[in-house]
């Protein structure tokens, strides 16, 4: 499994190890006893071996357990943050769509994008909300199928 250029800056060019799905599925459990308000984490500093107490909001514990639950179920990660400019293939890439498929998408008008020079950019934040509002149609309309199927059997 070849990862794209920008993952691999990232980071993200392999998968996690036995005892880093392990170790996530540690920390997510430990979050999840926690869920309902902030939790206090302490951690140790590797320098001074002392203890140094974190507090999590549980906005930040949620997206923490998130990103913990893909690590343990042995997924790459990408982070990519809201503002950040993606090149075309790049977006094709998180749509998991080709990139002529996207670029008829741009065209069309369904995912705004702005032109550096001669090359298309679009704002991770924008390509989000596109797949946001896909993936509902989409689980829309395959409820609506199930719905359907189950009254004509």
């Amino acid at each position: 499994m070849t990862m794209p250029a920008y993952a691999q800056e990232l980071g993200a060019d392999r998968l996690p190890s036995a005892s880093e799905k392990a170790a996530a599925n540690q920390l997510r459990q430990i979050l999840a006893s926690h869920v309902d308000g902030d939790v206090k984490l302490r951690v140790l500093k590797d320098e001074q071996k002392k203890p140094t107490e974190i507090s999590l909001s549980p906005a930040l514990s949620g997206l923490l357990m998130e990103l913990l639950r893909h690590i343990a179920h042995g997924d790459a990660v990408t982070l990519v943050p809201v503002h950040e400019m993606l090149t075309t293939q790049q977006a094709a890439d998180i749509l998991n769509v080709s990139r002529p498929f996207l670029i008829s998408l741009l065209e069309r008008g369904d995912i705004h994008y702005s032109t550096v020079g001669r090359h298309r950019r679009i704002r991770a934040e924008d390509l989000f909300a596109y797949k946001r509002v896909r993936d509902e149609k989409r689980s829309k309309a395959l409820s609506d199928l199930a719905e359907f199927d189950a009254e004509h059997i």
